[in-house]
């Protein structure tokens, strides 16, 4: 079973002064930066996620801003895939599925950003396709949300929805706890 880093939609708009700037952003970018340097070390695939606005009113990642580019702490090096998509779940309309399989990856380490929504999906349609997921919960970032008056804390968001994907549809580790799994 061969094992892949997939690295979703860690882009500049979603850290300070970005235009969708998201809760521990820069904690969870410097904890996926420790498990990119263990990959890299151990040559394991790394898969780099590229999220492109193109739905009418879109307000970030938008082609040809600075909010669109990878954050500096994940930069990817030359010879790591990446892979654009323009919807939240990274196989719609995407070669990833196809690649990964060519590539006989069947185990996928995930982490990235925005937890509830591209992480989520990420994850379901993994399962879907047949593919292992790991989830490192602490090398994702998320947002506070508003359910009608209630604003539901960014940890509280973080915390249901990685309570959720764990178990059936992934297994939800840290950071340290997935580098030790890959010793």
């Amino acid at each position: 079973m061969k094992t892949a880093l997939l690295i979703i939609d860690v882009q500049n708009d979603y850290f300070p002064n970005g235009k969708m700037e998201l809760n521990n952003s820069i904690n969870a970018s410097l904890k996926i930066k420790d498990l990119i340097i263990h990959f890299r070390n151990k040559s394991i695939p790394i898969i780099h996620i590229q999220h492109i606005s193109i739905r009418p009113g879109s307000t970030f990642f938008l082609p040809g801003t600075f909010g669109l580019e990878f954050h500096e702490n994940v930069k990817p090096k030359d010879h790591e895939k990446i892979i654009i998509k323009n919807f939240p779940n990274s196989f719609r309309n995407t070669e990833l599925d196809d690649y990964l399989k060519e590539q006989n990856i069947s185990k996928l380490v995930i982490v990235g950003m925005m937890t509830q929504m591209c992480i989520d999906t990420t994850v379901r349609a993994a399962f879907d396709l047949g593919y292992e997921c790991i989830i490192a919960g602490d090398c994702c970032a998320t947002k506070n949300l508003k359910y009608f008056n209630n604003e539901i804390s960014a940890e509280n968001v973080q915390n249901s929805f990685l309570a959720a994907l764990n178990g059936v549809f992934s297994k939800v580790l840290k950071k340290d706890e997935v580098i030790e799994l890959l010793k």
